[in-house]
């Protein structure tokens, strides 16, 4: 889905050895709830992993309590049912869809839409071979509401 003009392969890299920072004064457990108390306040899995950084000086979850977030949601019963790359995919699906309604001759967006829903398909196609999304799972646009 790489646009061919991009380039270059900047970016940060893991350290090889996971292990807790120094720094890091927080128990596993403390984390832990934390991690659930941010999920509770709404915010998704990979926002909590950012705040944990910024705010609390959490590089990396699974360093400090050797699971990751989505672990620790599914342990408590918190997993959203939907992935969250699938979800946000949806949503801009959704969003698009609006704008078309308004604007039917928009041919530019009703292509973006195409692409959009074609990567939703993958999604789909993927999480239902690795078992995420139940067999019978269907992306239906007029049906799916999202929290």
């Amino acid at each position: 889905m790489r646009k061919s003009k991009e380039k270059g392969r900047s970016g940060s890299t893991r350290p090889a050895v996971i292990q807790k920072p120094d720094w890091v004064k927080m128990s596993p457990e403390e984390v832990e709830e934390l991690v659930v108390s941010l999920y509770r306040r709404g915010y998704p899995p990979s926002q909590i992993g950012v705040i944990l950084r910024d705010q609390y000086g959490i590089p990396l979850v699974k360093a400090v309590t050797g699971k990751s977030i989505l672990q620790i949601l599914r342990e408590r019963g918190l997993a959203p049912e939907i992935p969250e790359d699938l979800s946000n995919l949806i949503r801009k699906a959704l969003r698009i869809r609006r704008h078309l309604e308004e604007h039917p001759k928009d041919y530019h967006s009703r292509r973006g839409l195409q692409l959009v829903e074609s990567k939703i398909h993958r999604l789909v196609k993927y999480y239902k071979r690795e078992g995420v999304l139940p067999p019978d799972w269907k992306y239906e646009p007029e049906k799916i509401v999202l929290r």
